[in-house]
């Protein structure tokens, strides 16, 4: 019987998969199907309008040349005193010439100081000054032809609408210049065109120059002097010198993104621009899905309906089992995780133990002996200490059982003050060039997470560069609106990490970030570096990016939210040093490990202090109420019976007026501290740490 209930369960279980599948996968065909031809239409469409502008704005500008052309024959071999003797046909002449064209708002010619001769506005001329014009300027030194001028405001005694001058030199019969003869034309014109055109949703038309001045826009901007960015795509397409070609980019005017098809108008400087914005071409391949599934859902959820009824009478059986198995799963993974997080966290305690005995003990022996070559000795087990207590950091960095310490830090000066460690961790063939900011920029973070990051950037510059290069980082500010998928707003700061190397493939530039991903030899990389620096960006509430060229180098771009505050100086640790006790106070050390304990207590008598020693919390308590001559705890976190923790909040309670300060090589209590205002030692801590710490302490008891 049970085996023919498992058989139906299969069986059913297939037709219902079956019935999803396959709706399924003929909707995602069709869906498919439905994406490319409103892709190819949306595209066919854009280049239709490219082709209608183009043609409408050869029309314009070669209407405009015949105009200017014209005017030219007008005034041939006349002098500027026989044009201004004649400035009243002329102006009358050229207001008719003016008035067949709508596109053009007036018409001009100048003098070779710039001064009006004839215009179609006013008569007489008045003298004004118009040589400071780039239509004007233009021609001054050397004959360019026909010249296409930027979006200019009328000037007084002139009102009207903006305008944008299209001029040709005038020259006299030996060749010099002699001013010249100017049309102003209406972006307006082309805006109402292009809106004539654009009739489809989210439709986008453009006259833009080659240097990127937007001539005329639908749908139109406020501000006249807007310019497409010189480092977008069109932007640089632009700068490359390509003729026409179709690219999708977010405007960085209205933040709007659009598919758009360029063409550079032949013999001017001019491109025009069609497009249309990807959310509306995307809504229309919705809209098909919509009707696709209008017709589709119903039969598929009827089908699906009616297995599942049928499914239910035989998996009524096999529910219950299934969710004990997963619950059982569940708790089995969750002890895993907890397990290795203790591990970890017990692991992290012990080593930091070892690590403080044998730092303290070097210590001890160096103030024993002076010999050259000991202190050599003491330096390299010292580095050997540092070195360990960082490995052991990054150990809790990774399993997230570090506490980020974040403060106000200046961007800047943290990167300048971190450059000797950079050059020192790259070979001497490698140039690492810093590029500081103008003025101060703030930001919130981790400062040991963000040299952390440099120079894990610094160290796969490095084995990027085999042959040597150079490693360039920038800082600047910019505000950014919905950018990355993280959809950042807001001031940011972005530090540039940029390198000469051999760039990254990429078939693996989405994988970099994975943890313990690496194209390195086993024996030289763990694939953790770049993963901690994306934890630190995301934990800073920024992001990071990278672009890279295979031969070109690579670049990760950190931006950090901007902070408007200003950072606070930590006290420096020789002013620390000085703050003594004025009379010798007694020091309550409660540690349970006795090598550690003797190490403490050596650095706190070097302090200053009377050291009396504990191996519990409890002996401690009982200590503290027979004696009232201790005048400060200093208690390890982690200890059989009660917590270091637990003993400060019981001092806490029962006797406010003794300080104290915790210490802890690891322990899931310590943000706990933190969060509760106790003094925090990390382990293995330094005598300098030792002193500034407790010598705090005890001045703010007293200070009370």
């Amino acid at each position: 019987m049970l085996t023919a209930q498992r058989d139906s369960l299969r069986l059913l279980r297939a037709i219902l998969v079956a019935s999803v599948v396959l709706p399924v996968a003929l909707f995602t065909y069709a869906a498919w199907l439905a994406y490319r031809s409103n892709d190819d239409g949306a595209d066919r469409q854009i280049d239709k309008t490219r082709d209608i502008i183009t043609e409408h704005a050869l029309k314009i500008f070669e209407s405009v040349e015949r105009s200017i052309a014209e005017t030219g024959e007008i005034i041939r071999d006349m002098t500027d005193d026989q044009i201004r003797a004649n400035e009243g046909a002329l102006h009358a002449r050229l207001k008719r010439l003016a008035a067949g064209s709508e596109q053009i708002k007036s018409m001009w010619i100048f003098d070779r100081n710039g001064q009006t001769l004839v215009n179609t506005l006013l008569f007489p001329s008045p003298r004004t000054d118009f040589s400071d014009r780039d239509y004007f300027k233009a021609h001054v030194g050397k004959d360019v032809g026909l010249f296409v001028g930027r979006t200019l405001q009328p000037r007084p005694p002139y009102g009207g609408a903006p305008f944008f001058g299209v001029s040709v030199r005038r020259n006299t019969p030996d060749g010099s210049f002699a001013g010249t003869i100017q049309t102003s034309v209406l972006p307006n014109y082309f805006e109402g065109f292009y809106a004539k055109v654009g009739r489809e949703k989210g439709s986008y038309a453009a006259l833009v120059r080659d240097d990127g001045a937007i001539l005329a826009r639908f749908p139109a901007i406020d501000h006249a002097d807007a310019t497409v960015k010189s480092d977008g795509l069109i932007g640089r397409a632009m700068r490359a010198g390509n003729n026409e070609g179709t690219l999708t980019q977010v405007s960085a005017l209205d933040g709007i993104e659009r598919r758009i098809a360029y063409r550079k108008l032949p013999n001017l400087p001019v491109y025009v621009y069609a497009g249309l914005e990807t959310e509306a071409i995307r809504k229309t391949w919705l809209s098909q899905l919509g009707a696709y599934l209008l017709v589709g859902l119903p039969a598929t959820a009827a089908l699906i309906a009616i297995v599942l009824l049928a499914l239910r009478r035989t998996q009524r059986f096999y529910e219950e089992a299934s969710r004990r198995a997963a619950a059982e799963n569940a708790l089995k993974q969750s002890q895993r995780l907890e397990s290795l997080g203790r591990l970890t966290g017990g692991v992290a305690h012990d080593f930091n133990n070892l690590l403080m005995v044998v730092g303290g003990s070097v210590q001890k022996l160096r103030r024993r002996h002076n010999d050259l070559q000991d202190r050599r000795t003491f330096d390299m087990i010292d580095s050997a200490v540092a070195k360990g207590a960082g490995l052991t950091r990054q150990l809790l960095s990774f399993s997230r059982r570090h506490n980020v310490a974040a403060r106000l830090v200046d961007l800047g000066d943290s990167v300048m003050k971190f450059a000797d460690v950079l050059r020192q961790s790259v070979r001497s063939d490698i140039a690492i060039e810093i590029e500081p900011p103008t003025e101060p920029i703030v930001v919130q973070i981790d400062p040991n997470e963000f040299e952390i990051a440099l120079l894990n950037l610094a160290l796969n510059a490095r084995d990027a560069m085999p042959d040597g290069g150079r490693i360039t980082i920038s800082i600047r500010t910019e505000t950014l609106k919905n950018f990355g998928p993280r959809r950042l707003t807001g001031e940011y700061a972005i530090l540039s990490f940029a390198d000469t190397g051999e760039g990254i493939p990429e078939e693996i530039r989405d994988r970099i970030f994975e943890p313990f991903f690496t194209t390195k030899p086993v024996d030289r990389g763990t694939g953790l570096g770049l993963s901690q620096i994306y934890g630190f960006m995301q934990q800073s509430n920024g992001a990071i990016t990278v672009e890279s060229e295979i031969g070109g180098g690579t670049r990760f771009d950190l931006f950090l939210p901007r902070s408007t505050e200003r950072p606070t100086r930590d006290a420096d640790v020789a002013e620390v040093a000085l703050l003594q006790p004025s009379e010798r106070a007694t020091l309550l050390l409660v540690e349970d490990h006795p090598d550690v304990a003797a190490v403490a207590a050596d650095y706190a008598e070097q302090c200053g202090f009377t050291v009396v020693k504990v191996c519990s919390a409890e002996d401690a308590i009982d200590l503290l109420n027979k004696r009232k001559d201790i005048d400060l705890v200093f208690s390890d976190i982690v200890m059989p019976g009660m917590s270091g923790l637990e003993l400060g909040r019981l001092i806490r309670e029962h006797h406010p007026e003794t300080p104290v300060v915790l210490a802890s090589g690891y322990s899931d209590r310590s943000a706990s501290a933190l969060s509760e205002g106790f003094p925090l030692l990390q382990k293995p801590y330094t005598l300098d740490a030792l002193r500034k710490a407790l010598t705090q302490a005890l001045q703010g008891s007293t200070g009370k």
